[in-house]
């Protein structure tokens, strides 16, 4: 009986964990790769990436891609991971045009509903909201001048 109670579990947490995936398909041309949304786990947040909306990837020399549900959230693995963005190809997907750009030419929002709620909205085009470059979204990411802070929220959204 203990034995089938012991196999039952290990049944259960394997099951569970198949579906996961962290680092995703390899990219053999820095072109980033096809995200199973709702399976792609993100490595920094460890949320699965939902949607396409706020969604970027980080594809190291070696073309192993790392997906994000949130533009801070790649910013934060890079940090923490040690990775200069310029030694990496960065990718976004824009909330305006719909498809993906490179992260470090995107512009960002400060105040956009991200899963993380960070606050930083990837944009292709000028947008009619304020935005500012990849390095000053970074910048204020690494600092924690975010929506996650309450006197950032309260500054940007008076709430």
């Amino acid at each position: 009986m203990r034995f089938l109670t012991i196999l039952s579990c290990l049944i259960i947490f394997f099951s569970g964990c198949e579906k996961r995936e962290v680092a995703t398909n390899i990219s053999k041309d820095g072109k980033p790769v096809k995200i199973k949304l709702g399976v792609t786990m993100d490595p920094e947040c460890g949320m699965e990436v939902e949607k396409m909306k706020n969604a970027s990837e980080v594809i190291l020399k070696d073309g192993r891609t790392f997906v994000f549900d949130d533009p801070g959230c790649m910013i934060k693995w890079l940090h923490k991971n040690h990775y200069d963005p310029k030694d990496v190809k960065l990718w976004t997907f824009s909330d305006d045009t719909h498809r993906w750009v490179d992260a470090k030419k995107a512009r960002y929002t400060l105040t956009d509903n991200t899963p993380m709620h960070y606050g930083f909205g990837a944009y292709e085009k000028n947008s009619t909201k304020k935005t500012v470059s990849f390095e000053e979204m970074r910048l204020k990411m690494l600092r924690g001048e975010n929506l996650t802070n309450p006197k950032i929220r309260k500054k940007l959204l008076g709430f």
